[in-house]
């Protein structure tokens, strides 16, 4: 009995971090990392490395920042920087998430859409608008009647599965080890959207609305500077695991299709992934993995933008009240722009993650001066291997920064 309590506390500590792994580990992060692996190979291991290295590092300090001060992030922008600061991080972080919906819904519509038409020979497949409909209005009612919690633990289950199954592709055709050293050397490789894919890799996993919810998300777990240390292998179990499953779907699209010279141009392509260890049944598990990674980054996603608000507001994030839900079903009903005026779902999902490191340097800025004032956190002073590894953080971000603007502006041209 008291072993099973140890357990549930155990894994109640971990919760956060299950709630991150679950937000990275979504449909952005399995589309970008595929292209990645299936046109690049292994090349771009060091920079998803150090995205979930960096990315252990602002959880670290945005936890800790949350944790002493008693506030969230955005109410602690407002109040020591302004009003337009807060505003500013805002709206950046906005556009990240409207356009996550967007490509995350269509990806999802896309890989529904093919996955019948394998299904029903000479057939078209449901059509994406249709689908996008249901997605939405599933996750709506949920959001409507509060049962979402029970729903998501099942999508994170199905999740998990894809995710072994990426883990045991890898296993199967692992590139050789010379490929995996080589791609741990930071080098932008040479190809039309390598600074799109290079922006979108580090900004599904170094992802600024991520690390928002983290203050959220420690707020709700009424963390003290007592729980410090589980805030930290928290944070380390979170960001360990992300890095493996990371690495596993690109090395699976590295291993099976990279040889091949097959590329991700449509949505269905990835599930060539899954076959060395699924076979037949890759299709089918590579779908309902995808929905269900969709649905569970599809939520938190249309939450944001009233959880901003609230934060900006220093209100209770009540999520009953009329004016969120119209609100939830406004954000909820863009995801029908890419089924309704049609476009290219994968390169739209990669260009969407791609916005988010544009906006990371002033992120890491604000989080760097809060933690080190002391009429913010008191007597507790920033460790100084915290401050070195921020400083470290934003000249990463300040490269992929402008690696991103490369990327979206060949994007928007091309």
């Amino acid at each position: 009995m008291l072993r099973m309590e140890r357990i549930r506390r155990f894994l109640s500590s971990i919760g956060p971090g299950v709630f991150i792994l679950g937000y990275i580990i979504g449909t952005g992060s399995v589309t970008t990392l595929a292209s990645s692996g299936a046109k690049y190979g292994m090349s771009m291991t060091w920079a998803l490395a150090l995205s979930c290295l960096f990315t252990y590092v602002l959880i670290v300090s945005i936890s800790r920042l949350t944790i002493l001060s008693g506030n969230t992030l955005i109410y602690l922008i407002k109040k020591r920087f302004g009003k337009a600061a807060a505003l500013f991080i805002i709206g950046g972080l906005m556009v990240t998430v409207i356009s996550s919906i967007i490509g995350v819904t269509a990806i999802a519509a896309d890989v529904f859409r093919e996955w019948t038409r394998l299904l029903v020979p000479g057939s078209n497949g449901l059509h994406p608008a249709i689908s996008s409909i249901v997605i939405i209005s599933v996750l709506y009612y949920l959001f409507w009647f509060g049962k979402h919690r029970v729903f998501l633990r099942i999508m994170a289950v199905i999740v998990t599965l894809m995710g072994i199954s990426f883990i045991g592709s890898m296993f199967l055709v692992i590139p050789d080890t010379a490929e995996i050293i080589k791609g741990m050397v930071p080098k932008i490789p040479e190809g039309s959207d390598s600074h799109l894919i290079l922006a979108g890799l580090v900004g599904t996993t170094m992802a600024a609305v991520v690390l928002i919810s983290r203050t959220y998300l420690v707020a709700e777990q009424k963390w003290t500077i007592r729980e410090l240390k589980t805030e930290h292998r928290d944070a380390i179990i979170s960001l360990v695991l992300t890095f493996i499953v990371s690495a596993s779907i690109l090395a699976a699209a590295a291993g099976t299709m990279f040889p091949r010279g097959i590329v991700v141009d449509r949505a269905i392509d990835m599930v060539r992934t899954l076959e060395p260890i699924t076979g037949p049944l890759s299709s089918s598990i590579f779908v309902f993995g995808i929905i269900a990674a969709a649905f569970s980054s599809l939520f938190p996603g249309y939450l944001m933008g009233p959880w901003l608000v609230c934060d900006y507001l220093n209100l209770p994030r009540t999520m009953s009240r009329r004016s969120i839900r119209i609100a939830v079903l406004l954000i909820a009903l863009l995801g029908l722009m890419v089924p309704v005026f049609k476009g290219n779902p994968v390169v739209i999902m990669i260009a969407s993650q791609a916005i988010s490191p544009v906006l990371m340097p002033l992120l890491i800025i604000f989080v760097f001066i809060l933690i080190n004032r002391r009429e913010v956190v008191g007597s507790y002073r920033n460790p100084l291997i915290l401050n070195i590894a921020l400083g470290l953080t934003f000249i990463f971000s300040l490269f992929m920064a402008y690696t991103a603007i490369i990327g979206l502006a060949g994007f928007i041209s091309g």
